[in-house]
């Protein structure tokens, strides 16, 4: 009988799975019941982003299930204009994690900005999809038809607002001189577009974005197609890289141009937080999200998108060492 270091194979292979077999029910009993181990406690803030937008809705759905599965942490909600103003809240120590575009981020560490350093990723989460929404009867067709127009470019914070510019300089535009850039958020450009106040506007979220959905369901829009702009947008700023051409699909926004699809660009979000957050926190946190990713799919169908292979994928930041050390564990 073939042997290895002395023992019978077979026997051999038998201690083998049944350690296996020991080592996947406790692992499984850790994350079902509450007081299975030791869990990390305290107060974490979490910024999200504008009222009615994807950021806003994930992070309240996230919360519930740190409530449920670690119920020693409290996890404070922070609104915020977007993506811009959440990493300045992780670098000034206001907030422990949030979700960023990874443009965002890479502008940041190629200015150098305070705490870049810094900053680390739990998780690759899901894509924000570049949406350029205008009336059904506009006659703008793409984005250079913009020129003279009053037109939706996000807060002075948000993650739309360096996208929209550059969108509009990929498109021949001058952001500064040939549109009138209103600073608003998706809580108030869609009411704005209805009334006539605005003849377009940008938007930057995960599919479908709610309020976007009720504008549609309301009155005639259309999206304008943008993926023809990509390789003008990766010939500027270093972070654009991170942009790519995407389909929205009909299904995103059924009530919109007849439920067809439309080229544009997407980014990928990131969930963010720094060096100093406590690594057991992060690596708690970074695996409720992992493991909620159906249930808040439910109602954020984005999060479809979250994925334990591409997690990893966190470029421009290195992962947090708590976030090293769950995808260590859960490493196949």
């Amino acid at each position: 009988m073939l042997t290895l270091r002395g023992r019978p194979a077979g026997r051999r292979r038998a201690l083998r799975s049944a350690a296996a077999v020991l080592a996947a029910l406790a692992l499984l009993a850790w994350w079902l019941l509450p007081d299975a181990g030791p869990r990390p406690g305290g107060r974490i803030t979490f910024a999200t982003g504008s009222p009615t937008g994807v950021y806003e809705r994930y992070g309240a759905l996230l919360q519930d299930r740190v409530r449920a599965k670690l119920p020693r942490v409290e996890m404070a909600l922070m609104p915020s204009q977007g993506s811009v103003q959440n990493i300045e809240r992780v670098v000034a120590g206001t907030a422990d994690f949030t979700i960023a575009q990874a443009d965002a981020v890479a502008a940041h560490l190629a200015a150098g900005g305070r705490g870049a350093a810094g900053l680390r990723a739990c998780a690759r989460l899901y894509d924000d999809y570049v949406q350029l929404i205008v009336p059904g009867g506009s006659p703008v067709r793409e984005a250079a038809d913009l020129r003279g127009l009053r037109v939706g470019v996000g807060p002075l914070r948000s993650g739309v607002r360096p996208i929209a510019r550059r969108v509009l300089t990929a498109a021949g535009l001058d952001p500064d001189r040939d549109v009138t850039a209103v600073h608003e958020g998706i809580d108030t450009m869609p009411a704005l577009l209805e009334s006539g106040r605005l003849d377009a506007f940008f938007w930057t979220g995960g599919l479908p974005t709610s309020a976007v959905q009720r504008l549609a369901a309301r009155t005639d829009v259309r999206l304008v197609g943008l993926g023809g702009l990509v390789p003008a947008l990766h010939a500027q700023a270093p972070e654009a890289r991170h942009y790519r051409a995407a389909v929205l699909p009909a299904d995103a926004y059924p009530n919109v141009r007849g439920g067809r699809a439309v080229e544009t660009i997407a980014v990928a979000n990131l969930l963010v937080t720094d060096e100093r957050v406590d690594a057991d926190v992060a690596e708690e946190l970074t695996r409720v999200l992992i493991g909620s990713r159906d249930r808040i799919a439910r109602e954020v169908h984005a999060a479809q998108r979250v994925d334990l292979r591409t997690a990893i994928y966190t470029d421009p930041l290195p992962l947090h060492t708590g976030a090293q050390r769950y995808y260590r564990a859960v490493k196949p």
